[in-house]
């Protein structure tokens, strides 16, 4: 495996930090905000700003360790910098957490510790399966999606893109949600929804439109 460089110092980096090592990737450093050089995230030092990305692409792939904030917006343009400037997205695998051999994981996602993956899952390009998320058999995460830590989703669920799924939240079988939406702590999805915003309640019910 190719050193990672992440890029975004923050909280989640830590998370990310920590899942990398146990799965046995060198850490070159990380890429944040100009003010923040130099500084120190765990055992790793902001070496530069995002803007330095081209420096490392032959020599490093790239993690975004930036957390989905409000909207996955900054997440996704990150990605988009990384993949212009020709740079490669690594996925990330904790070392608790269970991937089957029958699942599908896109470039850029990252699954944290505890999280189970089952056979037949799809998750797309730039996710984040946080702590203790379960994924079940035949289910399609979309691209950019965060499902949050101890959220549980279950067989043959459609999650769209851009969306969050937050802590302890739950879809029943056969279920689907819409892309750019945000589904707050606790929800309960028991039908499939279409209109996308912010989601809250058991069952979960539309609060706010996007």
């Amino acid at each position: 495996m190719k050193p990672i460089v992440l890029v975004g110092g923050g909280g989640h980096c830590k998370s990310v930090i920590e899942a990398a090592e146990s799965a046995g990737y060198t850490i070159k450093g990380i890429l944040d905000l100009p003010q923040f050089m130099g500084n120190k995230v765990l055992d790793y030092t902001v070496i530069g700003s995002d803007d330095e990305i081209p420096l490392y692409v032959n020599e490093c792939d790239f993690v975004v360790s930036l957390g989905y904030i409000k909207t996955p917006l900054l997440r996704n343009k990150l990605h988009e910098h990384i993949e212009a400037a020709g740079g490669n997205l690594a996925t990330i695998i904790a070392s608790t957490a269970h991937v089957s051999k029958y699942a599908t994981l896109c470039a850029g996602t990252v699954v944290l510790h505890g999280a189970m993956v089952n056979a037949g899952a799809t998750i797309g390009k730039g996710c984040i399966i946080n702590t203790l998320a379960s994924i079940e058999h035949d289910t399609i995460i979309g691209d950019y999606c965060h499902i949050s830590t101890g959220a549980m989703v279950n067989g043959d669920c459609r999650v769209g893109e851009n969306t969050f799924l937050g802590s302890r939240s739950v879809m029943v079988n056969n279920t689907s949600i819409p892309s750019n939406s945000v589904f707050a702590a606790g929800c309960v999805v028991r039908k499939s929804l279409t209109i996308e915003g912010l989601y809250a309640g058991n069952p979960a019910v539309l609060i706010r439109k996007a």
